[in-house]
């Protein structure tokens, strides 16, 4: 049973942060996250999944607003907390595969081969305006730009081979040029010809974790992902997704059990709802996106051992935090005894089974390699 958490704010629940010890004040410093992750780490989680999003504050005067960047928050807490994976969410609209590759393939060299990305969709016009690019798309079309976007950033990951660094004082080479390569992508919404500016990082491809809820992002899902991530209203929903991914997966000629399915739980150990709903701002939708348990840890423990043949494991998402949290790691993981084990200190890859992929430019023509002194390009719009 793989256990994830999702953090992010005070929690789901628009009415967290007004909790007791919910931490409001501390939210936008490092030491809320470092605390967060830690415990997290302390019970043995597989990864915590750092939420992020485009979409700008409401004009709700009693609503917390801002958020914080999700890979800024991974860099600052990947050297300091150790032995757990570190998923942040990089939206691939109205950005640049470019700087996502470089930016989670620094994560992955500063965590020791810890990191994962989940690459994210932005939806809404009041988005699309906070950039000026373009206006707000359609479902189908924004999965499409996002499975191109990944494409580039995983040819990037590839733009330098494991032993391009050769580091050779006498000639004062640092980098073998025959080792560099263009990748030369020319697609619908980027044209792209590298190479990266980072060199290959531990894990070489940090696992991808893809939402697999909507229609449009199965299909991506199935050719990228090394966890999906999904949520459904009913256990039964949820395994009929299950099946209809992995389906989809073969589909695109990959292993279905080589990805991992996730299934997202809203959870409220040991608290009031009630009183939790009462918090939130008028207005405020503090309904469930998915399946939600609320009760005591026992509870949960024994809900989880029951919705197994449905999932490869859960994502927990507490609706209230830090306390949410603490419950998870102090009360419920200790009552699932014998079925689950802690991760074990590895490379993210290695927790889910994932081999360390093969290069695929390694047997490239000298041809084909970058210049000594070419600077790299960056990522445009086509």
């Amino acid at each position: 049973m793989h256990l994830a958490v999702e953090l992010g704010g005070a929690g789901r629940h628009p009415g967290a942060w007004r909790l007791p010890g919910s931490d409001a004040a501390g939210l936008f410093t490092a030491e809320h996250h470092l605390s967060l992750v830690r415990t997290a780490a302390r019970g043995g989680l597989d990864f915590v999944a750092l939420t992020d999003s485009f979409v700008p504050p409401g004009d709700d005067p009693d609503a917390l607003r801002g958020s914080l960047d999700a890979v800024a928050i991974a860099a600052r807490v990947a050297p300091v907390v150790l032995g757990i994976g570190l998923v942040p969410t990089a939206t691939v609209t109205h950005t640049e595969p470019f700087h996502v590759s470089k930016a989670i393939a620094t994560l992955d060299l500063v965590s020791t081969g810890r990191v994962g990305w989940e690459p994210a969709v932005s939806r809404t016009q009041a988005e699309a305006d906070l950039f000026g690019r373009k206006d707000a798309a359609g479902s189908e079309e924004l999965w499409c730009e996002a499975s191109d976007a990944i494409d580039v950033v995983v040819r990037l990951w590839d733009s330098w081979e494991d032993d391009a660094e050769i580091r050779d004082e006498p000639t004062g080479r640092f980098v073998d040029r025959d080792k560099l390569h263009y990748i030369d992508f020319t697609g619908e919404f980027f044209s792209v010809k590298g190479p990266s500016i980072t060199p290959r990082s531990p894990q070489a491809h940090p696992p991808i974790v893809l939402r697999g809820d909507e229609p449009s992002a199965v299909p991506v899902a199935a050719r990228w992902a090394d966890v999906v991530r999904i949520a459904a209203p009913t256990v039964t929903a949820a395994g009929e997704l299950r099946e209809a991914i992995r389906t989809a997966v073969g589909d695109a000629g990959r292993d279905p059990d080589a990805v991992t399915v996730l299934l997202d739980v809203e959870t409220l150990v040991g608290d009031d709802l009630a009183r939790l709903d009462a918090l939130a701002p008028a207005g405020a939708d503090t309904g469930t996106r998915g399946l939600r348990y609320v009760g005591d840890a026992a509870g949960l423990a024994t809900w989880l051992r029951d919705a197994r043949s449905v999932a490869d494991g859960f994502t927990l998402v507490p609706l209230a935090l830090p306390s949410g949290l603490d419950r998870i790691v102090d009360d419920v993981l200790p009552a699932l005894g014998a079925d689950w084990v802690p991760a074990p200190e590895a490379t993210l890859r290695e927790r889910f089974g994932l081999a360390r992929p093969a290069n695929r430019y390694a047997q490239a023509a000298p041809a084909q390699a970058a210049p000594a002194q070419a600077a790299p390009a960056q990522a445009a719009p086509a």
